[in-house]
């Protein structure tokens, strides 16, 4: 849609409603004067100052319309905040005006209200028109993010309300009530009060250029998970009329070529305008150099997102070069060429992350998928693994109290599981060695058994109370 189709269909809504305005400010005058109702003279004021509002409305429109110069370099969207602040005031100043002659009528004098068809037919047509006005201008807003109609539409939705009230208050004073009147007027000053202070807050909010509700979140979101990015340094969002500025640093790694950045930066710019079709988005990379945990953090979401399981990650710098190698687990029953592309790929992925210079190395190991049928072993074999790992495990100075030993006999051939007991103060690392030393030396005696899988816990008691 251009420009110009979008120009023209706002001002062509704002002059409707400026021609209603004018209409029902003048029938409201004339019916409220006949018949001496404050509720009818009272909604005559809003209707004027609606009327002077609506005019405040389709100047703001044709300016905001007006495309960045010189001296305006973000355009002119903030002339409809301003708008709708006049708006606001204009509001509240019916609101004083209405309670104060309200108020007079209650406790100094009343005054005798006349209540006639012409002002139950002019109140009532009033309501069908606020009605129409208020949904055409809520679609024209919403459609081209206009504050200026919006403000526009909620004077005349609060007008539609508040005649309602008038009308009540008119049906009240003919059934003898003839406060009812006045109280009615109050009524639509609490109408028009909400309305003046639910625009004022989201007006105050634009001219403090603050970011709507759950923009700046989400953004961030939409950053953190672009591919390339490794961080969001700083984020700036704004409203400027029907634009939505989005200013965004990002961290990129520094071993990225320029046209690897640029396409991340595009990528980035894509997305967020796919979220927010109104945004102008501005994104500066920052280069970083990488650091142990951030690369290793990127090789994990890189594989999860790929759903491969990867282990034992290794990040080494060798001089200006970076390394990284891991393991991978595929199906153990898949093809070397299937298993070899998928590693492949995400291999591919981690240097398009980290740069293309970054070396990627990853071994392939077995991943058993399928749930396997198996039974316990004879008790003497499970006996005899027991004996076996009891007598290896003194040789690794570390691992106490060989336990809860299993045996299970599958189609895979068998697998041992074991328990064992450690100084709750060694370090993990040395714990994995002092288990892989243990099961190395149980499977070369037993080379029969297909895996033996340890788990190690805790000594209850200081180490030194039990034997190595």
């Amino acid at each position: 849609m251009s420009h110009e189709h979008v120009s023209r269909e706002k001002q062509t809504v704002a002059l409707m409603s400026l021609a209603a305005s004018a209409l029902l400010t003048i029938a409201k005058f004339a019916v409220g004067l006949l018949t001496g109702s404050l509720g009818i003279l009272s909604e005559a004021i809003h209707s004027l100052l609606d009327f002077g509002a609506t005019i405040i409305t389709y100047s703001a429109v044709r300016i905001s319309d007006r495309p960045p110069d010189k001296t305006h370099h973000f355009g002119h969207g903030k002339i409809e905040a301003v708008a709708a602040l006049a708006e606001t005031g204009l509001l509240f100043a019916t609101c004083i005006w209405i309670v104060y002659e309200a108020t007079k009528r209650l406790l100094v004098h009343s005054v005798e209200v006349e209540v006639t068809w012409v002002a139950v037919a002019v109140i009532g047509g009033s309501i069908v028109i606020d009605f129409n006005r208020a949904r055409a201008l809520r679609r024209v807003a919403k459609k081209h993010r206009s504050q200026a109609l919006e403000a526009d539409a909620l004077h005349f939705s609060s007008d539609m309300w508040s005649s309602t009230v008038v009308l009540a208050g008119l049906g009240l004073t003919w059934l003898g009530y003839p406060q009812a009147d006045a109280i009615a007027a109050i009524g639509v000053a609490v109408f028009v009060c909400l309305a003046g202070w639910r625009l004022g807050k989201r007006t105050i909010d634009t001219l403090m250029d603050a970011a709507p509700d759950g923009t700046y979140d989400r953004i961030s979101t939409i950053a953190e998970e672009t591919d390339g990015v490794l961080g969001v340094n700083r984020l700036r969002v704004r409203p400027g009329g029907a634009v939505l500025f989005v200013d965004i640093d990002v961290d990129i790694a520094r071993t990225l070529p320029f046209d690897r950045v640029t396409a991340i930066q595009d990528h980035l710019v894509s997305r967020i305008c796919d979220a927010f079709p109104e945004a102008d988005v501005s994104v500066t990379s920052l280069p970083v150099q990488l650091d142990d945990e951030t690369v290793f953090d990127k090789v994990m979401l890189l594989s999860r997102r790929r759903g491969l399981a990867v282990h034992h990650v290794t990040i080494q710098h060798v001089g200006e070069t970076l390394s990284v190698s891991f393991d991978i687990e595929v199906d153990g029953r898949m093809s070397l060429g299937a298993a070899h592309d998928l590693a492949d790929g995400l291999e591919t992925s981690i240097a398009d992350e980290l740069g293309s210079d970054v070396e990627v190395e990853s071994h392939i190991e077995p991943l058993q998928i399928a749930t396997l049928a198996g039974r316990d072993a004879p008790e003497a074999d499970r006996s005899g693994y027991q004996e076996i790992l009891t007598r290896l495990a003194p040789a690794t100075r570390m691992l106490n109290d060989i336990h809860n030993v299993r045996a299970r006999v599958t189609d895979n051939g068998i697998y041992v599981t074991f328990h064992c007991r450690v100084d709750p103060a060694a370090r993990v690392e040395d714990v994995h060695d002092a288990v892989d030393a243990l099961e190395n030396a149980f499977r070369r005696e037993m080379p029969e058994v297909r895996r033996v899988i340890a788990h190690a816990e805790p000594l209850s008691a200081p180490a030194g109370d039990k034997p190595l």
